[in-house]
């Protein structure tokens, strides 16, 4: 089979998995109770109507729903968009003080009122997009909102970059961590990341200059402070002034940062900062494959102190296909086109749940399934294997 076969072959399969993915999302996890999307699904499919509702889920889903209406112009998934812009608007939003509110609870009753960046960002991500597909304009005014306000409460114009988190009245709080596995530093990778992701995306919706300013920043800060220049990874936690505090490589994250850092130079048309990312996001690539990767080409969790855990993670796997294929536009080079066929065949063969839906959190070495992990939960979301997919096939599309 020929490369353009080979091509072809791999989007007619992830066309019709985006469409599995998205069934799932549009039934099972629709709340009926008590309005919105459910909070939990475990391992077997069985809904938890009484979960909390996070920030993050919720953005994420209106990211997806928005990104596949746009993607395929069907009807339905408008509809699921809408049901989860207007929850996140009636819901999430504060309405005194503004930004996204951490955590509800399932009557839609805030729980937990902290502004974490993190939340912001995908809420800017979400609405973005919820404009991009729909044409809301008041959506774009809530993503405007929530650039505004990273800007003004999050950003550090000591030592450049932004901190993780704050009180519901844009104060400091002792602990800002993501979640509880994190270090409780004031900086971030994962933050700045997810920042650097929905300021791309809202500039695709609104060219403001003083946006790109922002993303611009944002692409020198991992240049200079997050990438680590001796190995090519990206360091995780950092005091204030970018000291770094953190031993571990996420394998997963470097492959996703590899494409993201490169969309978002792309998207500022900077000739000279299209050039400046290349080499480290190849990197980020190449070293995921050299360091990262099992012999059946899955991507590991992550390393510690040259300690592996070698769990597979599903949104990794997702990840790493479209950093793959993003490293092959970018250089011509094919030793990566069949990396992205070994991935997507690891995927198939040990992540999708063919019986219950959508993917398993994680399988261990031995591709044995986490069955006490969620399909849907406060982390467990669509966004990156539905994003894989419309990213694989638009991508694919351009070679035919």
């Amino acid at each position: 089979m020929n490369e353009n076969q080979t091509l072809d072959s791999l989007s007619r399969e992830f066309a019709s998995e985006l469409e599995r993915i998205l069934e799932f999302w549009s039934t099972k996890a629709v709340d009926d109770l008590n309005g919105g999307f459910v909070g939990q699904i475990d391992h077997y499919g069985e809904v938890n109507y009484e979960a909390e509702k996070g920030a993050v889920l919720n953005a994420r889903i209106l990211w997806t729903f928005s990104a596949a209406y746009r993607f395929t112009g069907e009807g339905n998934l408008k509809e699921m968009a809408t049901r989860a812009y207007n929850y996140l608007v009636e819901f999430f939003l504060d309405k005194n003080n503004g930004g996204l509110y951490w955590a509800l609870d399932c009557k839609g009753r805030p729980v937990n009122t902290r502004k974490q960046a993190y939340a912001q960002g995908f809420g800017i991500y979400a609405f973005s997009e919820y404009f991009l597909a729909s044409g809301d304009k008041q959506s774009l005014e809530h993503a405007q909102s929530l650039y505004h306000l990273i800007e003004t409460n999050f950003r550090d114009d000591v030592y450049g970059g932004y901190i993780e988190a704050l009180d519901e009245n844009w104060n400091r709080l002792e602990d800002m961590r993501l979640s509880k596995k994190d270090a409780n530093l004031p900086k971030s990778m994962n933050t700045h990341l997810h920042i650097l992701e929905p300021y791309t995306n809202l500039y695709r919706a609104w060219p403001n200059e003083e946006l790109k300013e922002s993303i611009l920043h944002l692409l020198e800060i991992f240049q200079s402070k997050i990438i680590d220049e001796k190995t090519g990874h990206f360091n995780l936690f950092f005091e204030m002034d970018w000291e770094c505090e953190s031993e571990i490589v996420s394998f997963g994250h470097d492959i996703e940062g590899a494409w993201l850092l490169h969309e978002a130079a792309l998207v500022t048309g900077d000739e000279n900062t299209i050039r400046k990312i290349q080499k480290p996001a190849l990197k980020l690539v190449d070293v995921t494959l050299s360091e990262g990767r099992d012999e059946d080409g899955s991507i590991f969790n992550e390393r510690k102190k040259g300690e592996f855990d070698t769990d597979k993670h599903w949104w990794p796997q997702a990840e790493a296909m479209v950093g793959l294929m993003d490293a092959w536009e970018m250089t011509g080079n094919k030793k990566y086109l069949p990396e992205i066929e070994r991935v997507w065949n690891f995927i198939k063969g040990n992540l999708i749940d063919y019986e219950n839906g959508e993917w398993y959190w994680s399988v261990d070495k031995n591709g044995i399934p986490a069955t006490n992990e969620d399909k849907a939960g406060f982390w467990k979301c669509p966004y990156h294997n539905t994003r894989a997919m419309i990213e694989m096939i638009s991508r694919i599309k351009k070679y035919n």
